[in-house]
């Protein structure tokens, strides 16, 4: 039985309706991969991994896969999602025709995609390449407590910070997003989480 939650998603898609409706059909019709409710939104998961998320932006609809960057791409049609997008890639589409043409290698992909989850195979990250921008390192120093806190964080969430303060032009836009977001380094939460 599917999760009505699930249903109201595709059934209420302000846009892409017909393209996310061919993306779940796809990922419904792969061997392995099992439709779920997570995060707000439907979550294509195979042997205990996250496989895939479907999206309808504004200028797109995207097939994603968490573990992008282990898949085979001939193709060339998986991209980052941004910038520092160190494991996501996705697929994007403006139309159903896109979909219908790529059909072929996107089948690949999800069939590549259930093998690297049946394997367990995850991305390994480096373990030192977060950059603390200057002020974060002064505002750690100054304060114990939240140096404590910071270094309690997963290493994705402190390279979010990172990445957050550094993305700032002045040291006083810096320091003013320290201090906007020390609430939640100091309760162990990264920027998106609730």
């Amino acid at each position: 039985m599917t999760d009505p939650r699930i249903e109201a998603f595709f059934a209420e898609a302000p846009r892409w309706r017909a393209e996310l409706g061919a993306l779940r059909a796809l990922l419904r019709s792969t061997d392995g991969i099992e439709e779920v409710w997570k995060w707000r939104q439907p979550c294509y998961v195979c042997a205990g991994g996250n496989t895939a998320m479907v999206a309808g932006l504004a200028e797109r609809c995207v097939l994603s896969f968490f573990k992008g960057v282990l898949l085979p791409d001939p193709d060339g049609l998986l991209v980052p999602p941004g910038p520092n997008s160190r494991s996501a890639r996705y697929v994007a589409f403006h139309d159903l025709d896109e979909i219908r043409a790529r059909e072929p290698a996107l089948r690949d992909l999800l069939r590549a995609a259930v093998e690297i989850d049946r394997a367990g195979r995850r991305v390994t990250f480096p373990q030192d390449d977060i950059v603390l921008p200057d002020e974060l390192e002064e505002a750690l120093a100054a304060d114990p407590e939240l140096a404590a806190a910071f270094e309690a964080l997963t290493p994705g969430r402190q390279r979010g910070y990172a990445i957050l303060v550094s993305g700032a032009k002045k040291p006083e836009t810096r320091f003013a997003r320290i201090a906007k977001h020390a609430p939640r380094i100091l309760a162990g939460k990264g920027m998106h989480d609730r």
